[in-house]
C-alpha cells in the first residue's frame, strides 16, 4: 500500500487534515505538539471507476466514484533544528522513512510562527515552510551519512568494492532502492575514492536521494483565511501545490455523516440537505466559497496529486469473469490496485499475489474481451483478467 505522510511544522493543520481523511479520533487543538506519537490511518484516493462504462454500478464505489485506500501518516510538528533532535525532531524524521510522499501542510494564512505559535493572521510568512522539511530532511538524511560514512570507507578497500553497492547498503533504510542510488551517483561529481569525500559531496548525495525518494506537495492550508497573496506567492513555487481548508473538509464528512449535507470526499460541491442553525448555515456557506474558489477544498486533491500526478500511478481492476467483471462470488469489480505507470499484467499478478504471478499464464481486457501480450503497459481503469496456473 502506498503511505502518504503528513508533515509541517506544529499547529499547521495536519492533524485535522488526518482526521478529515480519515475521520479518525484523533486530538485537533491550538497549540504546538498536538500529535506526539504517529497517527496511523487510512485514507483513499479518488478516481473514475469502470463501472460507469456499463449500465449498472458495481456497488464498491459511490455513484462511479472509485476510492482507492492509501496510508496516511500523521507525524509530530517540525521544528527549526529537528535533525539535530531539537522538539520532537528524529522522532518525526524516522516517521518519514517508509513514506512514498510528503504531504507539506502549510499554514498558508501566516497565523503561527516558525515554532507554530499563534501569531495574527498575515504576519509571517508561510513561504519560508516551503523549504523547511526539505532543508531539515536533507540534514538529517546527511547525519545519517556522515556517522555511517566510516563504513562505506572500510569496504572501499576490499578489490571488489563498488560504490553503487555499498551506498545501496547504507541507504535502503531510508527507502532509497539501488536504482535510486545508482541514478543520484549519476548526476553528481565526486571522487572514486569514499575517504576522499568532503562533507559538501554528501550532503549533495543526502539532497538527491531525498528528491528521488521523499517527493512533495504542498498543501496550502487555512486557505478559507488565508490572504489571496499568499496562496498566490505558494502557487509560483516551483512545488506542486494545492489551497486546502481541513477544517471545512472535516466540517462537510461530519455533516454528511450527520445526514444534513450531501458531499461525497473530492467533489467540487455540495448541498445542504437537513435542518442547521443560522450559524451552522452561515458557516458551510463560508465553506462554500472556497470550495467554488479552489473546485474543492483541497484535501482529496493533495490526496489524489500525489497518488495520480507525483506518484504517476494509475487504477487497475483484476477480475475473474471477463464477461461479466466478476470476482469468483460474482461481486463486481470488487477489487481496485494502485500500480505504478508502465506496470504489465504480470506486474498486476504479483500485486493481487505472489501465487498469481509466478503462475502466469496469459491476461484478457475485458474491455474488449481479447488477450493482452505480456509486455502490455496497463493504463488507468484497465479491467483485466488474470490466467495463472495458481488460479
Amino acid at each position: 500500500m502506498l503511505s502518504l505522510a503528513l508533515a509541517g511544522k506544529p499547529n499547521a493543520g495536519k492533524s485535522t487534515f488526518y482526521k478529515a481523511a480519515t475521520m479518525a479520533d484523533v486530538a485537533v487543538a491550538n497549540y504546538p505538539f498536538t500529535t506526539i506519537d504517529a497517527n496511523r490511518g487510512i485514507t483513499y484516493a479518488r478516481t473514475r471507476c469502470p463501472c460507469l462504462d456499463r449500465e449498472e454500478r458495481c456497488g464498491n464505489c459511490e455513484d462511479g466514484k472509485r476510492y482507492v485506500a492509501v496510508e496516511l501518516v500523521d507525524v509530530a510538528g517540525l521544528v527549526p533544528g529537528a535533525h539535530e533532535g531539537r522538539g520532537l525532531g528524529n522522532q518525526f524524521l524516522d516517521e518519514l522513512t517508509n513514506a512514498d510522499v510528503i504531504l507539506n501542510v502549510v499554514d498558508a494564512s501566516g497565523g503561527t510562527n516558525e515554532e507554530g505559535d499563534p501569531v495574527e493572521v498575515g504576519t509571517y510568512d508561510p513561504l519560508a515552510e516551503v523549504d523547511f522539511i526539505k532543508e531539515e530532511m536533507d540534514q538529517w538524511l546527511t547525519g545519517i551519512i556522515d556517522r555511517n560514512w566510516e563504513s562505506v570507507e572500510r569496504k572501499s578497500r576490499s578489490p571488489d568494492f563498488d560504490i553503487d553497492d555499498a551506498l545501496a547498503d547504507l541507504l535502503t533504510g531510508f527507502g532509497a532502492s539501488e536504482y535510486d542510488v545508482a541514478a543520484a551517483l549519476r548526476t553528481l561529481d565526486y571522487p572514486t575514492d569514499p575517504i576522499q569525500w568532503t562533507d559538501e559531496n554528501r550532503e549533495a548525495l543526502a539532497r538527491e536521494i531525498r528528491e528521488r525518494t521523499k517527493p512533495l506537495v504542498l498543501v496550502a492550508n487555512k486557505a478559507d483565511i488565508a490572504p489571496t497573496e499568499n496562496l498566490e506567492r505558494i502557487a509560483e513555487t516551483d512545488t506542486l501545490s494545492v489551497a486546502a481548508t481541513a477544517d471545512g473538509e472535516l466540517a462537510l464528512r461530519k455533516g454528511a455523516e450527520a445526514g444534513v449535507v450531501d458531499y461525497d470526499p473530492g467533489d467540487e460541491d455540495f448541498q445542504i440537505v437537513g435542518d442547521l442553525t443560522d450559524s451552522q448555515r452561515q458557516g458551510l456557506e463560508q465553506i462554500r466559497e472556497v470550495v467554488e474558489a479552489h473546485g474543492g477544498t483541497g484535501i482529496q486533491q493533495a490526496i489524489d496529486t500525489a497518488v495520480y500526478d507525483l506518484l504517476d500511478h494509475i487504477t487497475v481492476y483484476p477480475v475473474q469473469n471477463e464477461s461479466k467483471w466478476t470476482d469468483g462470488t460474482g461481486k463486481t469489480l470488487p477489487d481496485a490496485f494502485l500500480l505504478p505507470r508502465g506496470s504489465t499484467p504480470k506486474d498486476l499478478a504479483y500485486a493481487v499475489h505472489s501465487d498469481i504471478g509466478d503462475g502466469y499464464l496469459h491476461a484478457v481486457d475485458a474491455r474488449s474481451n481479447r488477450r493482452i501480450s505480456e509486455s502490455y503497459e496497463l493504463e488507468e481503469g484497465d479491467v483485466i483478467k488474470i490466467v495463472s496456473t495458481a488460479s
